[in-house]
Parts: structure tokens; sequence; C-alpha cells
């Protein structure tokens, strides 16, 4: 049962890459995450190169997030305000990543800094975010009160210029921090093939200050419009899209973002957020790993790329 795929020159199982775009969709529903962090390093451990795997299953994000989208906005829980600002900053940061990702093909090092950003991004987020939900989780079965936050919002929010209220959210504040934010996580998402939901959701939950109810479907929300743009400019760009990988793990992802997002509500949420740091954890050290194992690979350079 396997199928060719075209750009990526390997053959596939098909129904395995049906079943892996639904569990990382289920993932994606569950916590508000487009889900692309663990799909390409999983794509790349199945013999999928690491560019066609970052640029193709970003389609996967799209279909997954705007599954996601449309649960979370039927309960209210969306600030598409908010998201919108993002997905602005996140369009002009996909301009630039597509660009860089380019140039980093041309000189032969694309797959070595895509695993080193996840090897850092992912393991640095991946245990702060576990440590704080494991302590969490340790204070409540002892019957221990939760620490007491500080829930103010850092003053330079303050003093930036280009005021906006976000009602949604509870806030009024500039929207250069959000249109920064969505910036950045562009960059990632051509250079990644992420959604960037493992960076926004702890942003916009302890930066910002949003009310925790929205954060995941805004979350959500800016990933389609940010990841969508990354994919058209990744197949025209750099043609490292193979539609037909693509289109298998797109109608998985449907499928599994609205039963995860279902599923979200049956979970306490330091319990969730535990879950997910361990998730990217792992996936930052499976990256690690394939760096220490294939770094011949990793450092080839391209045919005509400058020595």
């Amino acid at each position: 049962m396997d199928l060719y795929l075209p750009i990526a020159e390997v053959s596939v199982n098909w129904p395995l890459m049906l079943m892996l775009g639904a569990v990382v969709g289920f993932v994606s529903g569950l916590f508000g995450i487009g889900g692309g962090f663990l799909m390409a390093p999983v794509l790349v451990f199945l013999g999928i190169p690491p560019t066609v795997a970052v640029a193709s299953q970003a389609s996967h994000v799209v279909a997954s997030s705007t599954s996601g989208v449309i649960a979370y906005s039927g309960a209210g829980q969306v600030d598409f305000r908010m998201g919108g600002i993002m997905a602005a900053g996140g369009v002009l940061g996909a301009f630039l990543g597509v660009e860089v990702f380019r140039w980093l093909r041309l000189l032969g090092q694309a797959d070595l800094v895509v695993a080193l950003s996840y090897l850092i991004f992912l393991g640095v987020i991946g245990s702060l975010m576990l440590k704080e939900s494991l302590e969490q989780i340790v204070r409540r079965r002892r019957g221990l009160p939760p620490p007491r936050k500080d829930r103010r919002r850092p003053l330079w929010l303050y003093g930036l210029p280009w005021k906006v209220k976000f009602p949604k959210s509870g806030l009024y504040i500039s929207a250069i921090p959000p249109l920064a934010l969505g910036g950045f996580v562009g960059v990632l998402s051509a250079i990644m093939g992420v959604g960037g939901g493992f960076i926004l959701v702890p942003v916009m939950l302890y930066v910002l200050r949003m009310k925790a109810s929205v954060v995941v479907g805004t979350s959500l929300f800016q990933i389609i419009i940010t990841t969508a743009v990354t994919t058209v400019l990744q197949a025209g760009r750099n043609q490292t899209v193979d539609i037909v990988l693509a289109s298998l793990l797109l109608f998985g992802g449907v499928v599994g973002a609205q039963i995860g997002a279902r599923w979200s509500g049956r979970f306490r949420a330091d319990t969730l957020r535990a879950a997910l740091g361990l998730i990217v954890l792992l996936v930052g050290i499976q990256m690690g790993m394939e760096l220490i194992v294939r770094p011949s690979d990793m450092f080839e350079i391209a045919p005509g790329a400058p020595e």
C-alpha cells in the first residue's frame, strides 16, 4: 500500500500517513497548537527529506488549525481582533522566513538549521513548560495553595503607541507587541514548518496576560493565516511542497483536530501543559539525536553553492 511522492522522491505507506495526520491533528486541537513541531520530525524519521517535510506539512497545520478554530469559535473562545493583528505580523515574517529558507537551501545548510532550530527552541520551551506544570501538579496533590502569581502586565506594554482595545481578551494595549510576536512566529513557520503555537500560547498567557479562555482559539486562528501564506510562498519560491504528501496529512488532520478540541475540556489545565511540555521536550531531543546520528548529511554543501 505504498505511494510514491514525486517531490520527496520516496515511497510511503499512505494509510500510515493518514493516521499520522489524524494523531497530530488531535494533538493540535487538544493543546491549541499547529502541530507542525511534532509532524516535521516524525516525517524526517520516516525518511522524508527535512526541507520537503517542513514545507509539505504546513498544509496539515492549516487544516487542523481551521478545524480547531471552528470548534472554539462556536464556544465564543476566539479573539479575532487580536488574532488578526498577530496574523498581519505573521504574514510579514513569513515573507522574510521563506527568503532566509531559500538562501539556506542554496548554501546546503537548510537541513542543519531546521534541526538546530528544533533542538534549541523546543528544548528550552519544553523544559520550562514541563517544570512549571509539574510544580503546580505537585502542589495540588499535596493540598498546598497555588503560588501567588503576579498578574500585573509588564509596564512597557502600556508605554508603547498604537493602543487598541481587545474586549475579548480583556486588554487595552499597544498593537506593536502582538504584531512583533506574529512576525517572529512567521519566520519560524517558514524555517521550521511550525504554526508557532508552542511559543504563542505561553507568551499570550504569561506576557500579554490574555484571558485563558480565548488563548487557544486565538492562537489557532493566527496559525491558519500565517501558515497558509507560508505554504503558498514555499511552493512558489522553493518548490518543496509535495502535494501528494500534503493531501494525505491534511485529510487525517481535519478529523483529528475536531476530536482533540472536544476532548480538551476533559483535562485540567496544568495536566495539559505538563503533557505538552513533555511532548515538546522529547521532540527537541529527537532532533538533537538526528544531528548526532546524521551530521554529515546535514552539513552537505549543495552543488554550485559557495564553499
